[in-house]
This record gives structure tokens, sequence and C-alpha cells, in this order.
């Protein structure tokens, strides 16, 4: 899998816990935290419990549509079993776990800023003579986009942390 590609899979997976409650989650920025290897750990533990969740939540027919109070307390409860506050604090961990993830290099466990990977990846593809003209500024347009959303590491302690749980944050990924 190349860096971008796994850069974008990371970023879905940060997506999938704001994604659990898409009508609850307001579009905001990352709030970045120093991780803990309890929260982590919370945070593998809770996902069998909220696949199982998701599978039984309808999909809202409109995004503006008040979400469901019972669904929402179900998923306020799991993060409660799973030693967080509330769901929010549950989804900033995942959205933090993500980001970093993003910047592990799967073959040789180093990090990479993700924004460092995505200005990477565009010199790359400005040096490619292969790609087409037209391909290579729609993919530049593309990247210049994701570089504009994507935050920089504040915490960078929180990169050891995840490469000690990177094994079981994969199973929990799949």
């Amino acid at each position: 899998m190349t860096p971008l590609k796994k850069l974008l899979a990371a970023a879905l997976l940060a997506a999938s816990a704001a994604g659990l409650l898409p009508d609850l989650a307001v579009a905001q920025e990352l709030k970045q935290i120093k991780l803990t290897g309890a929260q982590i750990e919370g945070f593998i533990a809770a996902q069998k419990d909220l696949a199982e969740l998701n599978k039984t939540v309808p999909n809202q027919a409109n995004p503006g549509d008040k979400p469901d109070p019972k669904i929402v307390a179900e998923y306020e409860n799991i993060a409660k079993k799973h030693k967080f506050a509330n769901f929010a604090e549950l989804d900033d961990v995942g959205a933090n776990i993500s980001l970093v993830y993003a910047g592990i290099d799967p073959q040789t466990g180093q990090f990479l800023d993700p924004q460092d990977m995505i200005k990477k990846e565009m010199e790359d593809i400005k040096a490619d003579k292969q790609i087409p003209e037209k391909d290579k500024k729609q993919m530049l347009d593309e990247l210049t986009e994701a570089l504009k959303s994507t935050p920089a590491l504040q915490f960078k302690e929180n990169v050891e942390l995840v490469k000690q749980y990177r094994e079981k944050l994969e199973a929990v990924m799949q």
C-alpha cells in the first residue's frame, strides 16, 4: 500500500469514530490530546461493541435529522463501559490514534508526519514524467486540499504509544 493510500485509509479510520454518530459529530477541528495506554486499550476494546451497534443502526435519510436518543444513549453507554467519560472522548481518542497511525510506514514502522507524507507525495507526482499533465494537476489539487485539512501532530509522544499497540489496532481496523 502506498503511503498516500495508507494515509487515506487512516483518515477514513479517523472519520469512522466520528462516523459512528454522523449527526452528532459536528464538523470541527481535531482536538489533539496526549494519549495514554489505557485510552488506546479502551478504544480497541470498544470497537467490537461499536461494530455490533453499527449493524443495527439505520442510516438516517437526512443528515440534518436529529439522531434517535436511544441510539445516542447506546453509544454513550459503550463509551462509558470502556472507561471514557462520554462518546466525544472516545471519538477524540480515535481521531488522535488515526492521526498517528496514518504516518506509520507499514514496512519500516517509522513515523512520518502526515503533512510531510502528503508533501512528499506531491513532489513525487511533480517529478513523475509518465503522469499526463491533466491527471497530475487533478492529483496535486486533491493533495493540496488534503494538506489543508491535515493537522500537524502536536503530541510527538503519541507516536511511540501508538506503535506499541500497532498490531492490536490493525486487527480492529480490518
